[in-house]
């Protein structure tokens, strides 16, 4: 963790405004962005996504007024619905309506107890959004939305959706590769898990992708799709896709660096970006 705190640190200083920590199978996401605001002292820190099924609403809202009480509007939850897979595989619960069990659920986040002290700031919230009934919740019930794995095109319907006022935080992957042959198989192989999750899937296909640009265990995604999800090149053409987003209503863009080695910690390229996105 302390590798982390040092990369935040140098994000911070490079002039970057937020770290999106995620939650899956790795770090607890409240626990990383604790350790991360107090490694730092401007950026902000959210969680991208932090899962209503891996905690009851009680306990989500008490990490959330924590950390908010420690570091104000620094920190943001994001919170989401996950996917089916983890709900019923990994957290050994249903996963049936899950727009209806979020608005529940923000029910009882919203009502639960707090005895400890109160924060000074109002509590941030977003959500992980893609379809246009949680977009509208996310704008009605939080700051708005922090859609993921989503093409500049979600990033219009979302802002269209959601009207002028909400925060729309989409997330972009980006890869530093001119060659397209080399470049479509890193972002394959990124894309590998995601494509296949339902969730995702279904936001593509209502944005007009076919199932054969989604591909299957037979085929992969069409250079159509790869080039959607992926934003590779020059840094001209990857900065270019970043302004796409922000032209189609994007307030802030997460910028997921992809690299050969998925492992790495990229920091050259971060510092690239900072340089490269300064005017956006």
């Amino acid at each position: 963790m302390s590798k982390a705190q040092e990369a935040a640190r140098e994000l911070e200083e490079l002039g970057y405004g937020c770290i999106w920590v995620p939650e899956a199978v790795g770090r607890e996401p409240f626990a990383s962005c604790a350790l991360l605001l107090a490694g730092t002292q401007r950026i902000g820190v959210a969680t991208g996504i932090a899962s209503m099924y891996a905690r009851s609403a009680v306990t989500m809202q008490a990490g959330w007024r924590t950390l908010t009480e420690a570091f104000g509007e620094r920190f943001t939850l994001g919170i989401g619905a996950s996917h089916e897979h983890m709900a019923t595989k990994l957290h050994k619960t249903s996963y049936d309506k899950p727009y209806t069990a979020m608005v529940e659920y923000l029910d009882q986040m919203d009502k639960g107890l707090y005895a400890a002290v109160a924060p000074t700031t109002a509590p941030r919230r977003v959500l992980a959004a893609l379809g246009p009934r949680m977009l509208a919740l996310s704008a009605e019930r939080g700051l708005g939305a922090h859609p993921y794995f989503v093409p500049p095109e979600h990033t219009k319907m979302a802002r269209d959706t959601m009207g002028d006022g909400p925060a729309l935080a989409p997330e972009q992957a980006v890869l530093l590769e001119t060659d397209p042959t080399k470049a479509r198989e890193i972002a394959r192989n990124f894309m590998a898990t995601y494509i296949r999750l339902p969730n995702y899937a279904n936001n593509l296909r209502r944005l007009g992708y076919t199932d054969d640009d989604l591909g299957d265990k037979q085929r992969p995604p069409s250079d159509r799709m790869v080039d959607a999800i992926v934003a590779w090149g020059t840094m001209d053409q990857v900065v270019a896709r970043v302004k796409q987003h922000f032209d189609a209503g994007a307030s802030h863009v997460s910028l997921q660096v992809l690299d050969a080695d998925p492992a790495a910690l990229p920091m050259r390229q971060w510092r690239e970006f900072a340089a490269a996105t300064k005017h956006l």
